[in-house]
């Protein structure tokens, strides 16, 4: 990309006269052009515009959200191997499945609140997550954002069992690599924002299709389903319970985001 502004240059410098004007010129717009991207990688720009990509992403589905949803996954299936980690128990295996379906595999006592606190934690992974994040780069901590990404990627990479999943974890690696480590600084900023911004919103809609699914009659050992076994309290209150903590997580970590925003 640089040869052929010098070549350009170097042209119209032999034309008497040409070169000063042509060089005035070509430092105007590349004033011009730096000044846009300062104005335009401002907080609050880069909250509404990444805000509203993530929201549409998640909304509207299709492809984006079935592409994107693995992230989702990813962080699910991580929340429930740290919860059991936490409460001793031991991790065997994760598996994420091209249906951004996941299974996490621990071995330990089946029943009381280690367990319970294993299969609560998944659903709601992604939007505690995404708080944490949100208080990151509200803080402008954005590397330590791009650190724990890093870090959640591998612990996960370690512990998976399947093909896919490798494949899906090592593509997130890459992206996150090609942010960090290639891609100009401003470009980082923005990734922590949408990446905050879609786990939030992102883990609110796994929520509402558990239900429609358990209303269709499928899903019948779910996460929710497995701790109405174990603690004797409806699925559908799990269920609830799911929707107001991530609702929970939005709410806080969109104010969080938004203060930008404020006179």
């Amino acid at each position: 990309m640089i040869t052929p502004v010098l070549v350009v240059s170097t042209v119209l410098s032999a034309r008497p006269g040409a070169g000063h004007t042509s060089g005035t010129a070509l430092a105007a717009d590349t004033t011009t052009v730096h000044t846009a991207l300062e104005q335009a990688n401002t907080p609050a720009v880069i909250t509404l515009v990444t805000g509203g990509v993530a929201l549409l992403v998640v909304l509207t589905g299709g492809t984006p959200w079935r592409f994107a949803r693995n992230v989702i996954t990813i962080v699910h299936e991580a929340g429930h191997a740290l919860a059991a980690v936490l409460v001793g128990r031991r991790l065997r295996s994760i598996r994420l499945h091209s249906d951004t379906s996941g299974v996490t595999v621990s071995r330990g006592k089946p029943e009381g609140p280690g367990m319970a606190f294993t299969a609560m934690a998944g659903y709601i992974a992604p939007s505690v997550l995404g708080l944490l994040f949100a208080t990151l780069v509200g803080s402008d901590l954005i590397t330590a954002v791009l650190v724990l990404v890093a870090l959640l990627l591998l612990g996960v990479l370690i512990m998976v069992r399947n093909a896919y999943g490798v494949f899906t974890v090592v593509a997130s690696a890459v992206v996150l690599g090609l942010v960090a480590l290639v891609a100009p600084t401003v470009v980082q900023a923005p990734f922590a924002y949408l990446l905050t911004w879609f786990l939030l919103l992102g883990g609110v809609r796994p929520v509402v299709e558990l239900q429609l699914k358990r209303r269709r009659g499928q899903a019948r050992d779910s996460d929710a389903d497995q701790l109405g076994r174990l603690t004797a309290v409806p699925p559908v209150l799990w269920v609830l319970v799911f929707g107001v903590l991530t609702m929970s997580c939005v709410i806080a970590g969109g104010l969080w985001l938004l203060q930008p925003l404020a006179p």
